[in-house]
């Protein structure tokens, strides 16, 4: 890829995901777009051009690929897991109406296209301990139906027209840069904020609910690895199972109360969430994308947690 566009580029993947690919193609080749601009960063503001676009006007997409001669698109545009929940035709509408438009502009113009899948693709029947790359996907909530949906388009798109789509299904991802969006596994980041604030954290899930994470730069360094590499060595494509942790809320409690003694959790129940997450894996086998592309995470959940602490200190505590 040279020169790209992201689409939801004020969302939680999306503003650290676009100043990553600054970073490697130079600022004038990232365009940033989002549905409301002024959701975006103010270093992506200030750091190259930035549009408002809604995603499913594919017109929309079309003249920005066109006049900015996009070859790769981002589409980060989705209605996360518990949010959709609340609201499923919003979230079948902005997830399959994005994606489909950036399917057909990616077919008319050439150009690469990664969509990012979850955890949420799987459901009750899938195994839930070292969860297979390929395995029975049967979800039972709106975000999950859009993902398997999405994996699918997006194959068939590469077989049917030799688009080249690609795909990671991320964990649940813990950011120090976006708050949390409404997904199931957003209490892994709002305990933090908690913990820097002094505040008592109230977790939605309960003891026990293990579930795969991420820490964002590696989720970021996966997406732009995988759209980098060699085509001739992907066996699959949509997509990819990628993890690099897993543990329930009483571990990343621990964790934190190594730096935070004082810090205090107790559980108050969300039934929503809860299904939901005992319908998502514990723990992912993520060999295929090690071996296909080289897949390699760098933070774990104690190397995170510093990262975490020391970034949201100097942010919330000047």
């Amino acid at each position: 890829m040279k020169r790209v566009l992201v689409l939801g580029a004020g969302g939680q993947i999306g503003s650290e995901l676009t100043m990553r690919l600054r970073e490697v193609y130079g600022n004038s080749n990232v365009i940033a777009t989002d549905l409301n601009p002024d959701r975006l960063t103010q270093a992506i503001k200030e750091s190259g051009v930035c549009l408002p676009c809604d995603a499913t006007d594919g017109k929309q997409i079309a003249d920005i690929v066109d006049k900015y001669k996009i070859d790769g698109i981002f589409n980060l545009v989705a209605i996360l897991s518990a949010t959709a929940e609340k609201n499923p035709m919003l979230g079948w509408n902005i997830g399959m109406g994005a994606l489909l438009n950036c399917l057909e502009v990616a077919r008319q113009y050439k150009a690469a296209l990664f969509t990012p899948s979850s955890i949420g693709a799987f459901g009750p029947n899938t195994p839930l301990d070292n969860t297979p790359q390929d395995t029975i996907q049967r979800p039972r909530t709106i975000y999950g139906v859009t993902k398997v949906s999405g994996e699918l388009l997006s194959d068939y798109y590469f077989e049917r027209f030799g688009v080249d789509t690609r795909s990671v299904r991320f964990p649940g991802l813990i950011s120090n840069v976006c708050p949390p969006g409404g997904g199931t596994t957003d209490y892994a980041v709002d305990i933090y904020y908690a913990a820097i604030r002094g505040e008592r954290f109230e977790c939605p899930l309960r003891k026990g609910t293990l579930l795969d994470m991420m820490y964002m730069p590696d989720a970021i360094d996966a997406a732009i690895h995988l759209m980098e590499a060699d085509p001739t060595k992907l066996i699959h494509r949509n997509s990819f199972n990628v993890t690099a942790m897993h543990f329930d809320p009483e571990a990343i409690y621990a964790e934190i109360r190594r730096h935070k003694p004082d810090f205090v959790m107790e559980y108050r129940h969300d039934p929503l969430k809860q299904k939901i997450a005992d319908s998502w894996p514990n723990y992912m086998d993520d060999s295929c994308a090690r071996a296909e592309w080289g897949f390699s995470p760098k933070f774990d959940l104690p190397k995170m947690t510093v990262d975490m602490l020391d970034k949201l200190s100097k942010r919330l505590l000047k």
